[in-house]
């Protein structure tokens, strides 16, 4: 197998690694405003992704890393041509970020309620604008014959890529409910499960939609089985959820979602940027991919570190897996009066 090929896969596999793990993140502060009841709740939804949500940062920044190293020149039109939507992703993400470590600053509830409002805002963008994002990719987009995007913003608002953000805002809505429904306990445990099965018919009709008109459109018989599986898989989730199986529940999305993105990047291969112009020229793994001898010295780091860190972000969940309810959120100490 080529290092072109083997390249491609192992960024398929990070981009399935980040939205399998992130999109609970972005799914659990979607559902902070719908969820909770009061602060404590929020604190304690917050707190289920409180250990894990920068690692799971990560894998973008790795595949990001990656696609930058093995196909620059995807890089370069990727970011070039998706410029605006790439860079308000990139602002959520930072401005969630910040969200979390300021939110405990000050105990003052108007304080709290703007970083809860950041939060639910930098979850919810990129989990529309990634959906919005690779369905541009797998359609094609005005590529010239110089491997230059050459159209604006508003083509990438076309039909199939914002069904393709519904999309992913579903799935990551499900999947932090079924996350949710798995990591507490008590009354938000129960509202997340009621929650998941009624999302997750949603999300299935969804899916089903775009990975259909993905299929026929540019599909192959290997997506195909991806896209069969990933609604099957979903499908078993919401039934697990319904029966009361949190943990079967968010395997199902787990695995969903998964196989969807693997299903999206078989509908992909050998391009990696297909062009919609007659005349263009389309970015595949031969044309867009650094030199032999690049591959193979990222290749060797890969091996060397990726079981690295699999092992340690496996320990952090493993340390980080009891249920957390309420009662184990410390009640905020107020300021004193005035005067005593």
């Amino acid at each position: 197998m080529e290092l072109t090929t083997v390249w491609f896969a192992l960024i398929a596999v990070l981009w399935i690694g980040y939205f399998v793990l992130e999109g609970f993140d972005f799914g659990v502060g979607m559902l902070l405003p719908v969820l909770a009841r009061d602060d404590t709740e929020r604190r304690v939804m917050i707190n289920t992704i409180g250990p894990v949500w920068d690692g799971n940062e990560v894998w973008l920044l790795v595949a990001g890393g990656a696609t930058f190293a093995a196909f620059p020149e995807w890089y370069a039109t990727l970011f070039s041509g998706f410029y605006l939507p790439l860079l308000l992703i990139l602002v959520a993400i930072i401005v969630r970020g910040v969200a979390f470590e300021y939110r405990a600053k000050r105990d003052d509830a108007t304080w709290r309620a703007r970083w809860d409002l950041a939060i639910i805002i930098g979850s919810t963008v990129p989990a529309v604008l990634w959906g919005v994002a690779f369905g541009n990719i797998v359609r094609g987009v005005p590529i010239d014959a110089d491997l230059e995007y050459v159209g604006g913003f508003f083509n990438l608002l076309n039909p199939y890529a914002l069904l393709g953000g519904v999309t992913t805002a579903l799935l990551f809505l499900t999947h932090g409910a079924m996350f949710l429904a798995l990591k507490t306990d008590g009354p938000i445990r129960h509202r997340a499960r009621a929650l998941a099965v009624r999302l997750g018919v949603g999300a299935a009709s969804a899916a089903v939609a775009f990975l259909g008109w993905t299929q026929l459109d540019t599909g192959s018989a290997s997506s195909a089985i991806a896209f069969v599986l990933a609604a099957a898989a979903l499908l078993a989730g919401v039934a697990a959820a319904a029966a009361g199986r949190e943990g079967w529940g968010f395997l199902g999305t787990f695995v969903a979602i998964g196989l969807a993105v693997a299903g999206l990047f078989l509908a992909l291969f050998p391009a990696v940027m297909p062009t919609s112009l007659a005349t263009g020229t389309t970015l595949t793994t031969t044309n867009a991919a650094a030199t032999a001898y690049t591959l193979k010295i990222m290749t060797v780091v890969a091996l060397v570190f990726t079981p690295v860190v699999l092992a340690y972000q496996g320990w952090t969940y493993w340390v980080f897996r009891k249920r957390i309810s309420a009662h184990h959120i410390p009640v905020t100490a107020l300021p004193a009066p005035a005067g005593s």
